[in-house]
């Protein structure tokens, strides 16, 4: 299939399809194609290169420029080393934490406790799927304390604003907290570099040539 002009695409983790779906409907991003890959990926990272290189791959004849909305993510390293070599731009920062929070108060949450677990709204929509179920506690619950033990507080990271939704969200990830018998804590974010780098990307296209 012939590229057209000025088609891009956007390749996603899952955990990220919500709130590009929003960030589209609100900027008119009409011209932004979007393709998730599986968020459950993130329980196994080292799968996370090899998928984003295969969606590169498959999406090179229709498309004249491509996006990745993912972090490093906890590949180490590779995820860089396929994007420089298909020349692909990311995401900026370690993890959808960073890029959501801004570098600057991720470190300052970072520092003021090392042992934080880290929830955003998709998280904590599907904290008992990908947490309890994905890592198995809900079969071996002996484990949370494996995986959790080192941990003192949860931190909510909240991209939505609107009162009821906030409010929904909150109470789960607060559940998530109490599952865990972690302390809780809010930090309003928005959607922060997901937002910025998107829109550029989208004004960019508008400029490329035929």
């Amino acid at each position: 299939m012939a590229q057209q002009r000025g088609a891009c695409l956007v390749i996603a983790c899952g955990a990220l399809a919500r709130e590009i779906t929003a960030l589209r409907a609100a900027n008119g991003w009409e011209g932004l194609a979007v393709q998730c890959l599986p968020a459950d990926l993130h329980n196994r990272p080292e799968r996370i290169p090899a998928a984003v290189s295969a969606a590169i791959a498959a999406a090179r004849p229709r498309y004249q420029r491509i996006f990745v909305a993912y972090g490093d993510c906890g590949t180490g390293g590779r995820l860089d080393a396929v994007l420089a070599r298909e020349g692909v731009e990311r995401l900026p920062g370690a993890h959808c934490y960073e890029f959501y929070a801004g570098p600057q108060t991720f470190a300052a949450l970072s520092e003021a406790e090392p042992g934080t677990f880290y929830v955003t709204d998709f998280l904590a929509r599907h904290f008992e799927r990908l947490v309890i179920a994905g890592l198995g506690i809900a079969r071996h619950p002996e484990l949370a304390a494996v995986y959790f033990g080192n941990y003192r507080r949860l931190v909510y990271l909240a991209q939505t604003t609107e009162p009821t939704a906030r409010a929904g969200l909150r109470e789960q990830a607060r559940q998530a907290a109490l599952r865990l018998g972690l302390e809780f804590s809010e930090h309003t974010t928005g959607y922060g570099a997901l937002q910025v780098r998107l829109a550029r990307f989208s004004e960019e296209r508008m400029a490329w040539p035929s």
